[in-house]
């Protein structure tokens, strides 16, 4: 079990960039200590066999038919444009 004394509670909320009062700094310690002690618990579970995954939920990403098309919609794809000139997109400028 790990346990942050008062000190290094006062330069992770330094670089954290929080401005932690004195009189606060023994709950952080503590709260820190907490978050080392579960995640000391949790490195001794036994995870060999199980496949890494990125939700808890399982998913799949719609997919859509990767087809050629004749193309030629410039004209439509242009007529949402705010400004469009010469058959390009017209921006402001922002380099001088």
């Amino acid at each position: 079990m790990s346990t942050i004394d008062l000190e290094t509670a006062r330069r992770v909320a330094k670089l954290a960039r929080i401005a932690v009062p004195e009189e606060n700094l023994p709950a952080l310690a503590g709260e820190l200590s907490d978050i080392i002690t579960f995640m000391e618990q949790l490195n001794e579970v036994n995870v060999d066999g199980v496949e890494p995954m990125t939700s808890v939920t399982p998913m799949r990403l719609k997919r859509r038919q990767d087809g050629v098309t004749g193309g030629n919609m410039q004209a439509r794809i242009l007529s949402n444009a705010p400004d469009a000139r010469e058959g390009f997109f017209a921006v402001p400028k922002v380099v001088e």
